[in-house]
C-alpha cells in the first residue's frame, strides 16, 4: 500500500469520476491566447517578408543567363536566343574560339568571374585582362545566326562547339528520354499507387480479424531470427575454436573485417543473441496479459477507422498545407536571394584609342541609354554586379533567418493540427457508449473546427518548443560541419554527445506533444496542463505504454514492408516486361529506363503507406489514453460504466453491471 501511495504522489493522482463527462468537451474556451496572438503576429510578419521579397526580388536572375549588357537571354528582344556565350577575343581563337557555353538556366553573376574560372580550365597559359569578357545571347544550336561584331569567329565553329558540349554531357538526350518514359508510364504509376492505397486500407481493416495471429507470427518470426543467429554464430565459433586466431593474437585494429576470423567475436555474438532471446522469452511470459491488451486495442483502432473512413484521407489535407508552407518559403527565399538590383559600368576595349581618354571607365551607366556622349570606339555599358545596398539587401540575412524560422514553425503547427484533429475524432468514437449510435455525425469536421477555433495557440506553443530544438540541432550540425577538419578527438566526442542529447530531446518533445494534443482534443485545456496530465497518466502505466508502443511499431513496420514490397515487386515484373500474355490493354510500355517508374512507384507507395499508418498509429495512441482514463474514472457500476469494448473487458476480467430491466429479461 505504501509503494502504491508513493507512486501516486510521484506521478499524480488517478483521474476522478466526472458524471458530466461524455467524451470530448464541447463547452470549452480558447487556450494559450498569448501564444496565439504571438503566432498570428509572426505570420503577419512572415507575409510582410514575402511582400518585401516580391517587391525587391527578381528570380529571373537565377533562371535566365545575362549577356554583357545585363539583358536576359531567352526573354524580351532575346526571346529566341536562350544561350549566352562568353568570348575572350585575345586568346583561344586558334583552338575553338569559344571559352564556354552557359546553358539556359545557369546564372553568371559576373562575366569576369566566369571567364576566369573557365580560362583556368580551357586556356591556363593565358593571363586574362582586367576588362570584362564579351557575352552575347545566341539561339539554339544548329540554327542560323550571324556575328557581325566578331567576323573572325565562324558560325560553324560556334555551332560545333555548342553541339559538342551538349553531346559530351548528353544531358539533353537523357532528359528527353526520362520525360518520354514518364509520358508512357504515368497511368501505370497511378495504378501502382492505387494498389498501394488499397493494400494499406485492407491491411488496417483486416487487423480487426487477424491482429492476434499476425502479432503472434511477427513475434515468433523475431524469435526465429534470433535463434538462427545463435545457431550460425555457434557454428562459426565451433569451426574457429581449434584453428582460429584469438583476440590476443590479433590485437586492436581498425580493419573490422579481420575480427571475422577471431573465435571470441562469434562467442560474444552467441552470448549477446542468447541473452536477447532469453529476455524476449521472459517478456512474453510475464507480459502476455499486456500484449493481449495491446492486440485488443489494435482491433479497436481498426474498428474505429472502419467507422470513420474519412479520417484515412485527412493526410491529404496535411500534405496540401505542408506543400503550401514549403512553396511559400521557397519562393520567399528565392525572391530574397535575388533582391539585388543590377549595376552597369562603362567599359572600353582599347583605352588608348582616340576619343577614349576622358571616358570614366568602371563608373555607373544606363544600358538603356543608347546615346553615349563619347566618340570612343568600342565603348560599351556592361553589367558588373548586383547592388548590396537597400532595405532588403542590408537585412537579407536576418530576413532569411526569419523565413527559416517561419518554415519550421508553420510545418510543425500543421502537423500538430493534424494530430489534434484526428485525436478529437477518435476520442469521440471511444467515449460513445453505444457504438455506432452515439458517435457524432461528422466527428472529423467537428474536431477540425473545434481545434482551429479554440486551440490554435496551444498548437503554436507546442510547435514553437519543437522548432527551437530543431533549429538548435541545425545550428549544431552546421558548426560541426564547419569545424570538422580542425577538431581533436575530445572536441568531436563532446560535439557528438551534444548532438545525441538534442536528438533525444527532440524525440521526447515529439512524444510529449503528441500525447498533449490528445488531451487537448479531449478536455480542451491549455498545452502545459495537457502535457503534464498526459505525462503523469503514461508514467502511471509505463509498462503498458512500452508494450503497446513496441507491438504497434512492429505491426506497422510489417505493414509498410508488405505494401512497399508488394508494389515494388509488381512494378519490377511489369515495367521490366517479365509479365506477358495479359492482353493488349496490359502490355508494359517500352521504356528507356524501366527503373524510373519502379522507383517512383516504390516511393509513392511508401508515402501512401506512411500516411495511412500514421492515422492508424494516432488512433491507437488516442484510444490507449482514453482506455487508461476509462480505467481510472469508472468501475463498471450502473453509475460509472466502462466505455471500453467487450474484448478489453474480458481480457481485464471486468464487466459492466447490467441494468435491472436486462436482468429480468435474462431470467
Amino acid at each position: 500500500m505504501g509503494g502504491k501511495q508513493d507512486e501516486d504522489e510521484a506521478y499524480g493522482k488517478p483521474a476522478k469520476y466526472d458524471p458530466s463527462f461524455r467524451g470530448p468537451i464541447k463547452n470549452r474556451s480558447c487556450t494559450d491566447v498569448i501564444c496565439c496572438v504571438i503566432f498570428f503576429l509572426f505570420i503577419l510578419g512572415y507575409i510582410v517578408v514575402g511582400i518585401v521579397a516580391w517587391v525587391y526580388g527578381d528570380p529571373r536572375q537565377v533562371l535566365y543567363p545575362r549577356n554583357s549588357t545585363g539583358a536576359y537571354c531567352g526573354l524580351g528582344q532575346n526571346k529566341d536566343k536562350p544561350y549566352v556565350l562568353y568570348f575572350n577575343i585575345f586568346s583561344c581563337i586558334v583552338a575553338n574560339n569559344i571559352i564556354t557555353v552557359a546553358q539556359k538556366g545557369l546564372q553568371c553573376p559576373t562575366p569576369q568571374t566566369v571567364l576566369q574560372s573557365l580560362q583556368q580550365e580551357f586556356c591556363p597559359s593565358f593571363l586574362l585582362p582586367s576588362t570584362p569578357a564579351l557575352g552575347r545571347c545566341f539561339p539554339l544550336p544548329n540554327s542560323n545566326f550571324t556575328l557581325p561584331e566578331f567576323p573572325w569567329i565562324s558560325n560553324t565553329t560556334i555551332t560545333q562547339g555548342i553541339s559538342g558540349l551538349l553531346d559530351s554531357l548528353n544531358a539533353r538526350d537523357i532528359t528527353v528520354k526520362i520525360f518520354e518514359d514518364f509520358a508512357q508510364s504515368w497511368y501505370w504509376i497511378l495504378v501502382a499507387l492505387g494498389v498501394a492505397l488499397i493494400l494499406s486500407l485492407l491491411f488496417i481493416l483486416l487487423l480487426r480479424l487477424v491482429a492476434g495471429p499476425l502479432v503472434l507470427v511477427l513475434i515468433l518470426g523475431v524469435l526465429g531470427v534470433l535463434a538462427y543467429g545463435i545457431y550460425h554464430c555457434w557454428e562459426e565459433y565451433r569451426v574457429l575454436r581449434d584453428k582460429g586466431a584469438s583476440i590476443s593474437q590479433l590485437g586492436f585494429t581498425t580493419n573490422l573485417s579481420a575480427y571475422q576470423s577471431v573465435k571470441e567475436t562469434w562467442l560474444a555474438a552467441v552470448i549477446v543473441l542468447a541473452v536477447l532471446e532469453g529476455i524476449l522469452l521472459l517478456l512474453l511470459i510475464f507480459l502476455r496479459q499486456r500484449i493481449r491488451i495491446a492486440i485488443a486495442l489494435l482491433k479497436e483502432a481498426s474498428k474505429a477507422v472502419g467507422q470513420m473512413m474519412s479520417t484515412m484521407f485527412y493526410p491529404l489535407v496535411t500534405f496540401v498545407l505542408l506543400v503550401i508552407c514549403i512553396a511559400y518559403w521557397a519562393m520567399t527565399a528565392l525572391y530574397l536571394a535575388t533582391s539585388g538590383q543590377p549595376q552597369y559600368v562603362y567599359w572600353v576595349s582599347n583605352v588608348s584609342a582616340p576619343g577614349c581618354e576622358n571616358v570614366p571607365v568602371n563608373t555607373s551607366c544606363d544600358p538603356m541609354d543608347q546615346s553615349m556622349n563619347y566618340s570612343c570606339p568600342g565603348l560599351m555599358c556592361v553589367f558588373q554586379s548586383y547592388a548590396s545596398t537597400g532595405l532588403a539587401q542590408r537585412s537579407l540575412f536576418n530576413l532569411q533567418i526569419y523565413g527559416v524560422l517561419g518554415l519550421f514553425w508553420t510545418l510543425n503547427w500543421v502537423l500538430a493540427l493534424g494530430q489534434c484533429v484526428l485525436a478529437g475524432a477518435f476520442a469521440s468514437f471511444y467515449w460513445a457508449f453505444h457504438k455506432p449510435r452515439d458517435i457524432p455525425t461528422f466527428p472529423l469536421s467537428s474536431a477540425f473546427i473545434r481545434t482551429l477555433r479554440y486551440h490554435t495557440g496551444s498548437l503554436a506553443f507546442g510547435a514553437l518548443i519543437l522548432t527551437i530544438v530543431q533549429i538548435a540541432r541545425i545550428i549544431l550540425e552546421y558548426i560541426d560541419h564547419k569545424l570538422r577538419g580542425a577538431q581533436n578527438p575530445i572536441a568531436r566526442c563532446i560535439m557528438c554527445c551534444f548532438k545525441c542529447c538534442l536528438w533525444c530531446l527532440e524525440k521526447f518533445i515529439k512524444f510529449l506533444n503528441r500525447n498533449a494534443y490528445i488531451m487537448i482534443a479531449i478536455y480542451g485545456k491549455n498545452f502545459c496542463v495537457s502535457a503534464k496530465n498526459a505525462f503523469m497518466l503514461l508514467m502511471r502505466n509505463i509498462v503498458r505504454v512500452i508494450v503497446l508502443d513496441k507491438v504497434t511499431d512492429l505491426l506497422l513496420f510489417f505493414g509498410k514492408l508488405l505494401v512497399v514490397g508488394g508494389v515494388g515487386v509488381l512494378s519490377f515484373f511489369f515495367f521490366s516486361g517479365r509479365i506477358q500474355g495479359l492482353g493488349k490493354d496490359f502490355e508494359s510500355p517500352h521504356l528507356n529506363y524501366y527503373w524510373l517508374p519502379i522507383m517512383t512507384s516504390i516511393m509513392g507507395a511508401y508515402v501512401i503507406a506512411s500516411g495511412f499508418f500514421s492515422v492508424f498509429s494516432m488512433c491507437v495512441d488516442t484510444l490507449f489514453l482514453c482506455f487508461l482514463e476509462d480505467l481510472e474514472r469508472n468501475d463498471g457500476s450502473l453509475d460509472r460504466p466502462y466505455y471500453m469494448s467487450k474484448g478489453l473487458l474480458k481480457i481485464l476480467g471486468k464487466k459492466n453491471q447490467a441494468p435491472p430491466g436486462d436482468k429480468k429479461r435474462k431470467k
